[in-house]
């Protein structure tokens, strides 16, 4: 037995899921790892296992879950939790993934894209808790480097001045068309991290997993995170019907939203762009590069908006297209980069 398996038996010793069976369950991108218990009656429950050196700490996600929950949303409820070691024992929300339930029932995609963004409407109506960090222009163009530092960088091409100007021209749309952030994020608001409950009522039909990193930002930033989903392609017109009935539910304007939009889904999309390659040559990742083509062309569909040219047009003079050889080129870094 390890050390950090020693220390989960600890953990759940003195309740009733001392001697439950415990599968292992997907994990994601961070280092994260999830085991689903299970007792003779069949009651189940997910361990969180995210050691505090790993910089998963468990008390913003017990926090935010309650937060949550307190608000009529699906969150998971949280059983146990020592945050000391990093483990929580929460509520078992099941397996049906939008990612999943939507290729079984092609017609459930739209009704299941609308629901999710009814929980944005809804969350959007709540003052925030305190404390958080807040997603501001200035942080929202920092969050843009890792395409430069890392993308970029790993095609072989120089990189630190096209960064710099970029930046620079960047920096003031984002301060001129995004209000002050006082909206809650949830940042990873997307098919893999939602589940469908149908037992459930209104917004609780969608289940949330992933908001331990939430900030305070801007209400369009959750919804380009749902429908310019990096793992999968959703309809075109899904994203336009689900982001008119967000918009019309919301009683947002229009015009001002659709930039806002359009702003937020070029700043994502290039961001993520750098965080896959990362993943790759940081930390031998490699299947994240295989997601890059997707996720590049979302970001050059929403730099085609008039309002971006001039931005569009720096990165098409210095952003190489993720190409087969530029891919097979990123892989064979694979683990080999320790800092960028």
């Amino acid at each position: 037995m390890s050390e950090r398996e020693a220390l989960i038996d600890a953990f759940l010793a003195n309740s009733e899921w001392a001697n439950a069976q415990i599968c292992d369950l997907a994990g994601d991108a961070s280092a994260r790892r999830y085991k689903r218990l299970k007792l003779a009656s069949g009651t189940t429950a997910v361990l969180m296992d995210a050691p505090d050196e790993d910089g998963n700490g468990t008390d913003q996600f017990a926090r935010m879950a309650r937060f949550l929950t307190n608000k009529g949303l699906s969150a998971p409820q949280v059983y146990l939790e020592d945050h000391s070691q990093g483990l929580l024992l929460l509520e078992d929300l099941g397996d049906d993934l939008f990612a999943r339930v939507i290729p079984k029932d092609p017609s459930s995609e739209f009704p299941l894209y609308a629901a999710a963004a009814d929980v944005l409407t809804a969350l959007h109506k709540h003052t925030p808790p305190s404390g958080l960090t807040q997603m501001d222009a200035a942080t929202l163009a920092e969050m843009i480097k890792p395409v430069f530092s890392w993308y970029v960088a790993g095609a072989d091409q120089p990189w630190q001045q096209v960064w710099e100007k970029f930046h620079q021209v960047i920096s003031p749309f984002l301060t001129e068309h995004l209000e002050a952030p006082d909206t809650l994020v949830l940042r990873d608001y997307h098919a893999e991290n939602l589940l469908w409950l149908p037992d459930r009522d209104g917004v609780a039909k969608v289940g949330l997993l992933d908001f331990q990193d939430a900030l305070l930002g801007h209400k369009a930033y959750d919804l380009v995170s749902l429908l310019q989903d990096a793992r999968r392609d959703v309809p075109i017109e899904v994203e336009h019907r689900t982001k008119a009935h967000f918009v019309q539910t919301s009683g947002l304007d229009p015009q001002s939203f659709d930039v806002a939009y359009a702003l937020l889904g070029a700043q994502r999309n290039l961001r993520i762009i750098g965080v896959f390659t990362r993943l790759c040559m940081h930390y031998g990742k490699p299947h994240y590069i295989d997601l890059i083509p997707r996720v590049y062309n979302l970001a050059m569909r929403n730099l085609k908006h008039p309002i971006l040219k001039e931005p569009a047009d720096i990165l098409k003079k210095t952003m190489p297209a993720p190409t087969p050889d530029l891919l097979e080129k990123l892989k064979t870094k694979c683990a080999t980069v320790p800092t960028p």
